[in-house]
Parts: C-alpha cells; structure tokens; sequence
C-alpha cells in the first residue's frame, strides 16, 4: 500500500541531471522512512535507497508519515547490502557522529552540500548513507564512503532521529544554491523612504517640537535634534511609516491649537 491509494501528494519528481541519493542503511521505523522522505522534499532531494529495511517494504506507515512527499517512497528502491545501493555512484559519503581510527576527509554538512553540488555538477553519481536509527554505521558500512559527514552540535547532546538527520543534510544541499537573501526588510506595498523624504519629515519635526517648547533648552538643543535624527536614521524607514508620522505631527499640532497652546493661522 502506498501514498497514492489516498492522494497524490505534492508533485514531486527528480531535477535534471545529478542530485544526491540518500541511502538509509537498516532503517527500523516505517515513521522515520516516511519522514526522512519529508525532510528529502523540504530540500529539493527525490532519490532514497533503502538496504535491508528491518520490516520490509513498502509499510504504509511510512507515506502516512511522509506528509505528501509520497512519491520520493513510490520512486525508492530496496537494497540487500551498502555494496549493492551505491554500486553505481562514483562518490560515496557516510554520516558519523564519532569518526575514530580511520584516515579520511571528513566534512560538515554544509561543507558536505558544498562538496555535492561540485561532484553533481560535474555529472558524478553521489550517495549520503546514514545509519539505523539504534546505533547508525557501522565499520563495514563506512569502508564504502570515501567521505565521512558530522554535524558539529552541541557536545553534551549530540543525538538527532533519522528524519533530523536528512533534514540537516537536505537544508544545506538546498540552501547551497538558494538564492533568498540572509537579511532583507519586508516592506508588503510600501517602499524604504528616500534620505530625501526623511529629511522633510525631520525637518518637519523639529520645527514642531521648537513650536512646542521641547527644544527651548538652547545649549542642548543640538544634540537633541541629533539623536532624533540618529534615531530615525538608524533604521530603514518606509515611506508609508513615515505618512503615518506626519500624520501623528498633524495631530499633535492641532492638538495644541485645541487646548490654546497657539493661535491659529
């Protein structure tokens, strides 16, 4: 029984040319099959292998799990040995949290990803085996990797499941090409305002606080006005926040001329 007996699931399929396959060496759980799949969508990878799942395949659990990744498990294969699933890679990494008496390159995930967008690029087959879930590779699995992968975490607590496993991986394969920006201001309809646009407004709102009395204190009105203007500058005002304190001067003005404060024009 597969994910397709209940729905399609999101429209998924592989991109052109050459993207890592994961290898899920001994998988135990159908959930964490299904979510590694999940995790796989997250970050643009459809190829999963699996070698000698402990209860056979397909599981339904599994696509249940997937969250309408399903057709990353209807596309997967089943392996008998590590030697069978990457027989036609020319690369071959293996995630393992404690690296010990082996010479080898090991990398981060992120140099990980770095390394798979270079050695797909160039059109060579790339697989990423990680572990069973109870105790991950073991010495005979990762005599098939000429690369070793760990996640440099929190020392005191190094234990991630399957599914967070492929999610790091697949986070930095994605994020490796990704074009969004780090940082960038949300601005929906309106727009960062002009050096110009601000300076009428401060302009504007000095004056008022001059006609107010706020700056009556003549040795330190300079450096009043110019932490107002450090404060307004610091940041990267819109042009509809800044029609919205022109509208807060209006008022206040007007509510001077209410309350007698000044004669009006």
């Amino acid at each position: 029984m597969t994910g397709r007996d209940r729905e399609d699931g999101a429209d998924l399929h592989p991109a052109p040319g050459e993207s890592p396959i994961v290898v899920l060496v001994r998988p135990q759980l159908a959930d964490n099959i299904g979510a590694c799949a999940r995790a796989m969508a997250n970050g643009g990878l459809f190829h999963l292998r699996l070698v000698a799942p402990r209860d056979g395949w397909p599981q339904s659990r599994a696509w249940a799990a997937a969250s309408g990744a399903g057709r990353i498990l209807d596309a997967a294969t089943v392996h008998p040995t590590v030697a069978d699933a990457v027989a036609d890679c020319q690369r071959v990494l293996a995630t393992c949290p404690r690296p010990r008496h082996v010479v080898i390159p090991v990398r981060t995930a992120r140099a990980a990803a770095e390394d798979l967008r270079e050695i797909n690029g160039r059109g060579l087959r790339a697989a990423v085996l990680f572990g069973p879930e109870r105790a991950g590779l073991d010495n005979d699995d990762m005599a098939h990797a000429d690369t070793l992968v760990r996640y440099p975490l929190n020392p005191a607590h190094m234990s991630l499941n399957l599914g967070q496993a492929v999610m790091v991986l697949a986070y930095e394969w994605w994020t490796a090409a990704e074009p969004t920006p780090p940082r960038v201001l949300m601005t929906n309809e309106t727009r960062v305002a002009t050096k110009g646009e601000l300076d009428i407004f401060l302009n504007r709102l000095v004056g008022e606080l001059d006609e107010s009395g706020f700056l009556d204190n003549l040795p330190k009105r300079p450096g009043m006005v110019r932490n107002l203007r450090h404060w307004f500058e610091r940041g990267e005002v819109t042009e509809q926040e800044l029609r919205t304190l022109h509208g807060v001067v209006t008022e206040l003005s007007r509510g001077r001329v209410r309350r007698g404060r000044v004669e009006p024009d």
